[in-house]
């Protein structure tokens, strides 16, 4: 069975873009089991069909360390109906890429959240039009003082996008609130790729941004162009399969709570 999931639901890299691409184009297999079930062992819970345990790419069980979470990605493979389609397992992508990367090496993935607070999304502001700056100080200012108040790390904030030095004592300050758990790293890290943005992230995981604030935050620009031209039915299918991956990273960070 193990080349069939290596086949149908492949080692997700956490890179968003990667992952859209694998997704589409991973072989459509028929759905060879009845039902998706979770049983527990040894304070894990595993994903099975028809009884059988689920195994990653790597060959490692597909397990959780919630009821709630283990539910959810069997839901995903009960969901499938004649065929198997990976594009719509945004879950079990992410369960995978958790379970044979980030568990085995966390600390790379932590590095990498922490580069992006030296850079983050809401430090840069526009300076004009009036619209655009209204809108990036609605969206980006509540996740500033987040920051500020609640990790009690002070960001210095600029105009334009020109790189600026944060103060260290800041960066300290949020990098240690990045988790060393690998489900909620593994969360983080898709997050913080799919905005852009790491702070976004950490306050998703601190409960203080819904998926739909998150979102609309990371792309105050993009919205802000689109409501100037327009936008095309190609961006706009892929923007929704990417808010598909940061629901299944923030459910993730919900059903661990």
């Amino acid at each position: 069975m193990r080349e069939i999931f290596e086949d149908i639901v492949p080692i997700e890299p956490l890179d968003p873009t990667e992952s859209a691409k694998r997704g589409l184009n991973a072989p459509r297999r028929a759905r060879f089991y009845k039902t998706a079930g979770v049983a527990e062992a040894d304070g894990q819970f595993a994903v099975q069909l028809d009884g059988k345990p689920v195994r990653t790419p790597a060959k490692r069980l597909l397990t959780a360390p919630s009821r709630a979470l283990a539910d959810a990605i069997a839901a995903e493979w009960d969901a499938q109906v004649e065929h198997i389609e990976p594009g719509k397992m945004p879950l079990t992508r992410l369960a995978n890429s958790i379970i044979d990367g980030v568990a085995q090496t966390p600390q790379p993935v932590a590095d990498e959240i922490a580069k992006y607070l030296g850079s983050d999304l809401v430090f840069y502001r526009a300076g004009s039009p009036d619209g655009l700056v209204r809108r990036q100080a609605e969206h980006w200012d509540p996740i500033v003082a987040f920051a500020r108040e609640t990790l009690g790390a002070r960001f210095v904030l600029t105009e334009g996008v020109i790189y600026v030095s944060q103060p260290e004592p800041a960066l300290a300050a949020a990098r240690a609130a990045i988790p060393s758990d690998p489900w909620r790293l593994g969360a983080l890290s898709l997050i913080t790729t799919l905005t852009g943005s790491a702070l976004i992230a950490l306050a998703m995981a601190h409960g203080v941004l819904s998926d739909e604030a998150a979102w609309a935050a990371a792309h105050v620009d993009e919205d802000w162009n689109i409501s100037q031209w327009g936008s095309d039915s190609l961006a706009e299918a892929r923007r929704a399969g990417r808010f598909l991956d940061l629901q299944a990273a923030s459910k993730v960070l919900r059903l661990l709570a």
